[in-house]
């Protein structure tokens, strides 16, 4: 029988890593998955285009 390597208490959010959620939900760990993405998709002209017009009042 294997020892498990993580405790029974364990409770993950898991942000964008499908493989590493089913990993850790095949060990019996509860996962709460969060659909995150980088603003603008990631393009840092457009994130700091977005954040100019966040700090504008």
């Amino acid at each position: 029988m294997q020892d498990r390597v993580l405790p029974e208490s364990l409770r993950v959010v898991n942000i964008g890593l499908a493989s590493f959620a089913e990993d850790l939900r095949a060990e019996g760990v509860a996962v709460i998955d969060l659909d995150w993405r980088p603003p603008a998709g990631g393009d840092a002209r457009l994130a700091a285009l977005l954040a100019d017009l966040e700090d504008e009042d």
